[in-house]
């Protein structure tokens, strides 16, 4: 049976000359089994009929909003409460900037802000207006809302410019819209997921210590998609603002040494590690049990070594998936490769956090991420929500622990 059997799948088609696409698209969800309803846009109809789209979803096309086909519901409330997605092909410049500011001004708008279902865009514009500065801006204050893009092509567009903003393929959004469905629960269904999230914090005294720029935002995201998922998941956490996420099993740490512990004593009974903190390398030598008193014009730390957590758990594992991650600045490949060998690595995720979009306090990240024989894919910016999704996608295709991945490493 279909993944999309039973769902409810509100399509928004904005004005394009990709919007003939939005019908084979239509036609393409309808087969699977998923219940379309089409919303339009009033320069959407000076390109395709609403008819077009009746007659392919078998449901009434919305496209004012004062048209209310039934009176015992408010249509734009209706459709936004019965979706399971709401997926916006072709998405244009407009449309995806009233999304970004908050404006309710026609039928798929208001039915936009209304909406607590996932939110999914495919743009299709011009090769200048989708590089256009306030366009970007706006696909980026969406990523950090948790709205989903499927990238545009490259190629010939109907204004005679060749480049970035052909709508993707039909057969293409089709299939991101299966696989975001094939990822809801039970796909890592009696995993047992270890992750840890945040950075470490080394006592130099009472009052002072020595941590870095993570957040725990990319972890968090990791261990609530995880649970989503199936799993059993445990989540050792730096200091972080942010709140535990319902599901996990939370263990709060501060030094590398505090996780250190909390990590290998759960090693044994974990199937899946993903190792996102950011843990110190280096710890204080003493820790004064007072603090420090101002006495001289400099004062000098000495620092030691700390233990390499990643390093031990890829020494240790037995039948574990383990993932871990390189921060870097520069030859990602290069060092995430090396990284990878060195501390006996499933997968590792490098991101260059020097990059727009992709340090360590954003809500959005951008990844590479890698096995044994080099790149696995690149995925371009996208909320850390989504790369957690598609890491435990990848993981669970390869896991040992999977029903039939045992022949997978």
């Amino acid at each position: 049976m279909s993944v999309l059997q039973g769902k409810t799948i509100v399509l928004g088609v904005c004005g394009g000359i990709a919007a003939y696409k939005a019908a084979a698209l239509t036609s393409k969800l309808t087969q699977a089994g998923a219940t379309v309803r089409v919303i339009m846009t009033a320069s959407a109809v000076q390109f395709v009929a609403p008819l077009t789209f009746q007659t392919l979803s078998r449901h009434h096309v919305f496209v004012d909003t004062f048209d209310e086909k039934d009176p015992s519901v408010v249509s734009h409330i209706n459709l936004a409460d019965s979706a399971d997605l709401v997926l916006i092909a072709p998405a244009t410049a407009n449309t995806i900037g009233k999304l970004a500011l908050g404006l309710g001004d026609d039928m798929l708008s208001t039915t936009l802000l209304a909406t607590t279902a996932p939110i999914w865009v495919a743009p299709a514009m011009n090769v200048h207006m989708y590089a256009n500065p306030a366009v970007q801006q706006n696909m980026q204050t969406l990523l950090s809302r948790g709205v989903r893009f499927i990238e545009p092509g490259e190629g010939q567009l109907a204004c005679g410019y060749v480049g970035k903003g052909r709508l993707a393929e039909p057969e293409e959004i089709m299939a991101a819209v299966e696989r975001h469905f094939q990822g809801e629960p039970g796909r890592l269904k009696d995993q047992r997921v270890l992750v840890t999230a945040g950075g470490t914090l080394e006592r130099i005294d009472p009052v002072r210590y020595i941590t870095n720029d993570s957040s725990g935002k990319m972890g968090y995201a990791i261990a609530e998609e995880a649970v989503r998922m199936g799993a059993a998941v445990t989540l050792v956490s730096g200091p972080s603002a942010l709140p535990a996420p319902n599901g996990v099993e939370m263990v709060r740490v501060q030094s590398a040494l505090d996780m250190r512990e909390a990590v290998l004593s759960r090693l044994d009974t974990s199937d899946l590690v993903i190792k996102a903190a950011a843990v110190a390398d280096y710890r204080p030598a003493v820790v004064a049990e007072q603090k420090i008193k101002k006495k001289s014009d400099s004062l000098t730390l000495e620092l030691i070594k700390n233990p390499d957590i990643l390093q031990e758990i890829g020494t240790l594992k037995k039948h574990q998936f383990v993932i871990g991650f390189a921060a870097e600045t520069e030859r990602l490949d290069e060092h995430a490769l090396d990284k990878l060998n060195r501390k006996n690595c499933d997968l590792i995720v490098g991101n260059n956090v020097s990059q727009a979009g992709a340090g360590f306090s954003g809500d959005t990240n951008v990844v590479s991420i890698y096995d044994r024989n080099g790149l696995v894919e690149a995925l371009p910016i996208q909320s850390k929500k989504d790369v957690a999704r598609k890491l435990l996608e990848l993981a669970a295709d390869r896991m040992p622990t999977i029903a039939g991945n045992s022949d997978v490493r």
